[in-house]
């Protein structure tokens, strides 16, 4: 549901009368579709979401390789590999492969995540099959050509450093490698230092490692035939040899100075703080909390921090979960001379969640996901993408009928007790930019 949500109100911002039907109902205006699945001897899921209603296909691939898998020393190898594997597959070479993609009209799109990293891909629905075969080769036979190993590692260090020059997404990485035990809070992208030594070779092992069928999931919704499907899945797919699963092992978060140092007249604040997983059953009514913080122009962080004193740019917060666990992340960009007192009334704002919320600000909030819900359900991107991470967060596919009617359900009272229940507390803090400000005594 977190990311049926999330990336349904990323698409959709303006609201629907919440009087005129319940977000079920809405959502069930456009035809009922049924998820199926599969799964391959290999231990590859299939999740299938068919419907005659649209005349696109789009599939989303996870493959079990992500940056908490990166040894200590070579970080950013992920995301190293994940360009790689596009530099030529099967009898393509790159040029072939992008060329070949670019004729069926594919939108594509390709990260690592902390687990796993992800491909996706929409097009016509009559090319659906094709573009999965390309596919099966990237993840399965990539050329990884050595004599690209330095243009693949110059397209990494180019996010990186790019990641280095806009300081506020430099406050985030911080704050999560503050507040997430290792490897979770690592960034994506690695460090110039483990991208520059890594070798074609490890390059080669890593691929060997992390490219596995088991604990890979194929998320595919549009307008495709299901049993074709299994049986196009099972030719390219399902004499792909599982691999053994490595651990991962946790060590404690690296809790380094809060400040980093940088020359500007702008300040980055970042707080952070624990909550609920995708998979438990309080996760809705955390998630609801945090839209009502932070979900559009009358959630009270920018009511109070932005408009009403008018203290920062910029203020945010979300809710992000991995699979064992989950923190609200909460951002403010503000000028250095405002820093202490936007860091103090965003931080009050926090903690005052804990108090409960309102009837009405649920009701806003409710609004605003029924949009979403809808919108979700015209997209095959999203919906590929949403049912993939139901089946690895929950094991099976909420559809958006039970989506809204769960919606529907919700009420303050409930929001309430889980902030009773689970007030905002245990923070991390990191800041960003000429000085360094005063942080409440229970920061770390």
């Amino acid at each position: 549901m977190a990311a049926l949500l999330e990336d349904a109100l990323r698409r959709r911002s303006s609201t629907i009368n919440l009087q005129a039907k319940s977000p079920m109902s809405q959502v069930s205006q456009v035809q009922q579709r049924q998820a199926q699945t599969h799964q391959l001897a290999n231990g590859l899921v299939l999740v299938g979401e068919p419907t005659d209603a649209v005349e696109s296909a789009a599939f989303s691939l996870l493959v079990p390789c992500g940056y908490s898998s990166d040894p200590a020393e070579r970080l950013g190898l992920s995301s190293l590999l994940c360009d790689m594997v596009l530099r030529g597959a099967g009898a393509r070479d790159s040029r072939a492969l992008i060329n070949d993609l670019e004729i069926l009209g594919v939108e594509r799109g390709e990260s690592v995540g902390a687990s796993q990293t992800s491909f996706s891909a929409a097009t016509v629905a009559s090319n659906l099959f094709e573009a999965l075969e390309i596919y099966a080769d990237i993840v399965r036979r990539p050329s990884l050509p050595a004599d690209q190993l330095d243009a693949g590692k110059l397209v990494c260090l180019q996010e990186l450093r790019g990641a280095e020059d806009e300081p506020s997404q430099k406050l985030m990485i911080a704050l999560r490698h503050r507040s997430y035990p290792a490897p979770w809070g690592r960034s994506s992208m690695g460090t110039e230092a483990g991208i520059n030594a890594s070798t074609a070779s490890e390059v080669q092992a890593h691929f060997a490692r992390g490219f596995r069928p088991n604990g890979a999931i194929l998320g595919v919704a549009g307008n495709f035939d299901w049993q074709q499907l299994v049986d196009q899945a099972e030719i390219l797919l399902g004499d792909w040899q599982s691999t053994p699963m490595p651990a991962i092992v946790e060590t404690a978060p690296d809790i380094e100075d809060a400040h980093t140092h940088y020359d500007s007249n702008q300040c980055h604040i970042g707080i952070a703080f624990p909550s609920v997983p995708y998979r438990d059953p309080e996760y809705l009514r955390a998630w609801a909390a945090v839209g009502v913080l932070s979900g559009g122009m009358s959630s009270r962080l920018f009511t109070e921090v932005r408009e009403k004193r008018g203290l920062c740019y910029t203020v945010s917060a979300s809710l992000q979960t991995q699979l064992e666990r989950a923190r609200v992340l909460c951002y403010a960009g503000t000028t250095a001379e405002r820093a202490q007192e936007t860091l103090d009334v965003t931080f009050t704002e926090i903690v005052k969640l804990g108090e409960g919320i309102l009837p009405n600000e649920l009701h806003r909030l409710k609004a605003r996901i029924k949009s979403g819900l809808i919108m979700q359900q015209e997209s095959t991107s999203a919906r590929s993408g949403a049912i993939a991470r139901d089946w690895f967060h929950l094991g099976r596919v909420r559809p958006l009928e039970e989506v809204g009617q769960l919606v529907d359900e919700l009420t303050s009272e409930a929001i309430n007790e889980f902030l009773q229940a689970h007030p905002p507390s245990d923070f991390t803090f990191a800041t960003l930019g000429p000085s360094p400000l005063e942080l409440p005594d229970i920061a770390y």
